[in-house]
């Protein structure tokens, strides 16, 4: 066998085993995609990245996957609120400029487990809301202080302005303005008791404990999540935002 004839041969070898890959890879992609898209597959839906998101499922490596599909939505982020029972009542889009308005606008009175005072704001604020009621604050609330949150206290959600800064001037416009944020300001628990971010945020005890945990645990479902230590303007409240490039402070 000539040294040409060899090496030849081995290129043909390798071409056919890349080849021989390739297909393999198709076909167990392929197969992949049809055991996900089957109406009776055994891949659960909170494992499936073909299904939509359930607000009250486990959390996965797929679950923030469908949960920005969802967020990009309007239609499919209201049918994800009806399925884990959020009271949001849907109303049309409000349009007032350039600046300001609401896209997937509703009406918010009440989450998974805990209610609000009713509120104007977009469906996308309201599911990061529902995600972050169910997955940190209840879980939180039980394990560290062994009741449940029956009310989550804001000062609002839509307000039509410029971000407000520190030294009181205005930079650019506020996520507000677009509903795409909410501030909250305390908790209502079932026993009757209340905690707010003014009075009891410097608690040592597990109350402060709690406070701090649900504070960190937003930022898995909201992008900007100011606190009470971020300035004196947020002294009294959580800023969440679901716009952003990650900022938790």
């Amino acid at each position: 066998m000539s040294k040409h004839s060899g090496r030849r041969r081995f290129l043909l070898s390798a071409a056919s085993f890349v080849f021989g890959i390739a297909i393999v890879a198709i076909l167990f992609i392929g197969g992949g995609w049809w055991l996900l898209a089957h109406p009776e597959t055994p891949v659960p839906s909170h494992w499936n990245p073909l299904r939509a998101l359930k607000v009250t499922a486990p959390v996965t490596p797929v679950t923030r996957y469908q949960l920005n599909r969802a967020l990009a939505n309007p239609a499919q982020c209201r049918a994800t609120l009806a399925e884990a029972g959020v009271d949001f009542d849907a109303m049309e889009d409000l349009v007032v400029d350039e600046n300001c308005g609401i896209i997937g606008r509703g009406r918010l009175s009440a989450l998974v487990t805990s209610d609000v005072k009713a509120v104007e704001t977009s469906c996308a604020t309201t599911l990061r809301l529902a995600m972050w009621e169910h997955h940190v604050v209840q879980p939180a609330a039980q394990d560290l202080l062994g009741k449940q949150v029956s009310r989550l206290q804001h000062v609002g959600s839509y307000n039509c302005r410029q971000i407000r800064t520190a030294q009181d001037q205005g930079s650019g416009w506020s996520s507000h303005a677009t509903a795409d944020s909410i501030d909250i300001v305390g908790l209502q628990f079932a026993d009757g008791r209340s905690l707010t971010l003014l009075s009891d945020w410097g608690n040592e005890g597990p109350e402060g404990v709690f406070l701090r945990e649900i504070w960190q645990g937003a930022c898995d479902w909201f992008r900007v999540v100011l606190g009470t230590d971020f300035n004196r303007l947020h002294a009294n409240h959580f800023h969440l935002q679901g716009p952003g490039w990650g900022y938790c402070r």
